[in-house]
């Protein structure tokens, strides 16, 4: 090979084809590395064709000119990463407007503090952007000394302009050639654009749609009350991934059975989450407003406005009602929107054990909260604590009701007694044991009255469970184990606490994250309604569930209009 050949590989193919590389990565699904993907970048394509003009018209480029490509190809690099990263992690896309007060807590999730960890994160983080400024700078001059070089200006303004010719032209030429070109970055910009400008400038509720229609009663629910579960990262992936279905036939064996002794039914369905992998309060939202909230913008906007909904609905009739929230860990005023009577966060919940991971509160201890503060329960002894352990003004469900410790023969009947002396409740309760990253499981307690006492966990218990490794990358055992967990509660619940009156919904509120769906995944969750009224399964089977725990294929429809669903089959003849 001849000098000059040789001076226009090293100087020019060789940077030209390391920059093209460094921006059409992809993801190396389900691990944070990336994988190198045969693509053509056509922002780089762009950008040398600018040089190349630049320099053919100054004769030589300028070092501001390198400095700043060098600048923003770093930067797109990174974005790149993010682009390609996030939804094979998270299963969604980025939208740093709602994602970046949550960055926190995301790195908190492994257990060791968020200081630390953010520290760590960002001095890892910044050490590889420098390294790959350097590598990036020298590309951008190498490419620059060659465009000021005519022979070399020659071959780079000739790939770069058929690059883009050919980009221009696509899908003409075929398949093949749109394939050819990776998604450019700048979309990813655009998109958090976009979604900052429609959260900051909303164009009035009109822009949501019409809502349900709430002039309905509750006359098909008897007085019963409702318990409406939005099992966290509970995905159709636990019915159509034949692995997870699998190892958790037994758990939803068990649940099944549950749920015939104790004198139940189950129906079920799907419905089309609005979000993937995260979000959860854009589907909490799309079931107690019917409000499609796709658009986190939508959600914001919706907080703004007065709406009906279900919360109030039930209000309106009635019911106290109570959002039993133990993943909040701090002050949540958009809440009101929804009108509850009780909200209960991880402060005000009651929970007197150790913190059992990052979320404190795990799911079966939530649930012996609610079945003695609110739906008049209680666990032997235990029930005395209750009204210690509500927040001021709960009003405890048994507070007051002699009956609450009445001796009986058989499960629920206390439930059911003190039921009869309080106003129903709906419940809304949005677990936390099954989130992302699926740590720390707890074991599941028999007994059910030491979930409201201080040794609800031994500290050997929670040492333990925190010691089991977290994985964002390799997560399907530890998902597997937290929805055993959550199978496992509900059945031992229902078969032996629950009040036989009590209709329980599940819903799943999005697929979990990326890394144990898999690519490609619908925005597909289960919903369970288990009652033990067939009346009132009727009417959901003429909407469109089907006997049993395992739901169709085909979903209903967007989750939203789970909603009007909701109220027509609680709704008396009009």
């Amino acid at each position: 090979m001849s000098a000059r050949a040789r001076g226009l590989v090293l100087g020019t193919l060789l940077p030209l084809l390391a920059l093209d590389a460094l921006l059409v990565f992809d993801n190396a699904w389900p691990t944070l590395w990336p994988r190198p993907t045969p693509a053509v970048s056509i922002e780089l394509a762009f950008a040398v064709a600018a040089l190349v003009l630049f320099a053919a018209w100054r004769k030589h480029a300028a070092h501001g000119l390198v400095r700043v490509l060098a600048g923003l190809a770093t930067l797109w690099i990174v974005l790149r990463y993010v682009q390609v990263t996030v939804p094979a992690l998270f299963g969604r896309p980025l939208n740093l407007y709602w994602d970046l007060p949550h960055l926190g807590a995301v790195l908190d999730m492994g257990g060791d503090g968020p200081g630390a960890k953010v520290l760590l994160v960002l001095a890892l983080g910044i050490l590889v952007v420098l390294v790959l400024h350097r590598v990036v700078s020298a590309c951008v001059r190498a490419l620059a000394r060659s465009a000021a070089a005519p022979g070399a200006r020659a071959l780079l303004g000739g790939v770069a302009g058929a690059a883009i010719l050919l980009w221009a032209l696509a899908p003409w030429p075929g398949p093949l050639a749109a394939s050819a070109f990776a998604r450019p970055v700048a979309a990813l910009v655009s998109d958090q654009i976009r979604f900052l400008h429609s959260a900051l400038a909303a164009d009035g509720g009109e822009r949501l749609g019409p809502g349900p229609d709430f002039r309905g009663d509750l006359a098909a629910l008897r007085g019963a009350d409702v318990l409406i579960v939005f099992a966290e990262a509970y995905g159709a992936v636990s019915f159509d991934r034949p692995p997870i279905t699998a190892a958790l036939a037994d758990a939803r064996t068990e649940l099944g059975a549950a749920i015939a002794a104790s004198g139940r039914q189950a129906v079920s369905a799907r419905v089309v989450s609005p979000t993937f992998g995260g979000a959860s309060w854009l589907a909490h939202a799309a079931v107690l407003a019917g409000v499609d909230t796709r658009d986190p913008a939508d959600h914001a906007l919706l907080l703004t406005t007065d709406r009906p909904t279900l919360v109030r609905h039930f209000a309106t009739h009635g019911y106290r009602t109570v959002g039993w929230m133990p993943g909040l860990q701090r002050p949540w005023p958009e809440g009101r929107f929804y009108g509850f009577d009780r909200i209960a966060d991880a402060d005000s919940a009651g929970y007197a054990g150790l913190p059992f991971g990052f979320w404190r509160i795990p799911d079966q201890a939530s649930m012996a909260r609610i079945h003695v503060d609110e739906l008049g329960g209680s666990f032997g002894e235990a029930v005395g604590t209750q009204q210690a352990r509500s927040s001021p003004g709960s009003s405890p469900a048994s507070a007051g009701d002699t009956s609450a410790s009445a001796p009986t023969s058989r499960p629920g009947a206390r439930a059911e007694t003190a039921a009869a002396r309080r106003a129903p409740r709906l419940v809304v309760f949005a677990t936390v044991s099954t989130h992302a990253p699926f740590a720390a499981i707890p074991p599941l307690r028999e007994d059910w009255s030491r979930l409201l006492r201080a040794d609800a966990f031994s500290q050997e218990e929670v040492e333990a469970a925190a010691a089991v490794r977290v994985s964002w990358t390799e997560p399907l055992p530890a998902y597997l184990a937290s929805m055993r967990y959550q199978l496992g509660w509900l059945a031992d619940y229902l078969a032996h606490h629950a009040a036989r009156e009590l209709v329980l919904i599940v819903i799943g509120d999005h697929q979990p994250i990326g890394t144990v769906s898999g690519p490609d995944q619908p925005h597909d969750v289960p919903v369970h309604v288990i009652a033990s009224d067939p009346a009132l399964l009727t009417r959901f089977a003429a909407a469109g569930f089907v006997a049993g725990l395992t739901p169709p294929q085909q979903p209903l429809g967007p989750m939203h209009e789970l909603a009007q669903v909701l109220v027509d089959a609680f709704s008396g003849p009009r």
